[in-house]
């Protein structure tokens, strides 16, 4: 079963510095029809304008993982961890018993461009952790590479959820094969570009819910990137 979630139909929020698109229900958009997938609650695009950002707010028992597309992005936290995460890196924050963090673009020229995604932890009351790493994701297009999971495998950041996250660039007619056991389920996110899924075409800021699909064929019908959820 593949059940389409169209970008145009997604939650959206413009003000002065931020534009943002909300995958699932979030903040003051609510939709009971799409309050997430399995252990996947948030998938949020948003665009932050230059020297603007999100100040210091606080979380709870989620994994939030932040996905650069374009440009930069400045990370403090209550844990003391500063640093900002560049085009091709991924953080992963636990948020456990409690976390403050702000999020601010610290270019003063070029909006940033991310995807920041919410799962919910396996075990709640765990501590506050941070984690970022780099991938050679332009410079490896065409396969998928394990990004997030729950097992210390590879560079992938450590998430505390049996949910395996892959992302890949794509170039035009690229082809990915991803095989789902019967008992898996799975989330695709167009983040750039135009796919073909299953015969079906997509385009930037769609996603899809998959289940009872047990072979997943994956074409680029032009330059793309994705992100594949493997979830429980």
């Amino acid at each position: 079963m593949i059940t389409v979630r169209k970008s145009q139909d997604r939650g959206h929020i413009k003000i002065d510095w931020l534009e943002s698109y909300h995958t699932f229900s979030f903040g003051n958009y609510y939709d009971p029809e799409y309050m997430g997938w399995r252990s996947l609650r948030v998938i949020n695009e948003d665009w932050v304008q230059p020297g603007k950002g999100f100040p210091t707010h606080p979380h709870r028992d989620m994994e939030i993982i932040t996905y650069i597309l374009q440009g930069s992005l400045e990370h403090k936290d209550s844990l003391g961890t500063g640093s900002i995460i560049q085009r091709g890196e991924v953080q992963r924050m636990s948020a456990g018993t409690g976390i403050r963090h702000s999020e601010f673009n610290p270019s003063t020229t070029e909006a940033v461009h991310l995807l920041q995604i919410w799962l919910l932890p396996d075990t709640e009351g765990l501590s506050p952790s941070y984690e970022q790493q780099s991938f050679p994701l332009l410079e490896q297009p065409g396969q998928l590479q394990l990004i997030a999971s729950p097992h210390d495998v590879d560079q992938a950041v450590k998430i505390h959820q049996n949910v395996n996250l892959y992302a890949a660039c794509l170039q035009p007619n690229d082809r990915i094969s991803y095989s789902l056991p019967s008992q898996r389920y799975a989330w695709i996110q167009v983040a750039r570009g135009e796919i073909i899924l299953n015969q079906l075409s997509l385009t930037a800021g769609d996603g899809v819910a998959i289940s009872q699909e047990p072979e997943i064929t994956l074409t680029a019908s032009s330059d793309a990137e994705i992100l594949l959820f493997d979830l429980a």
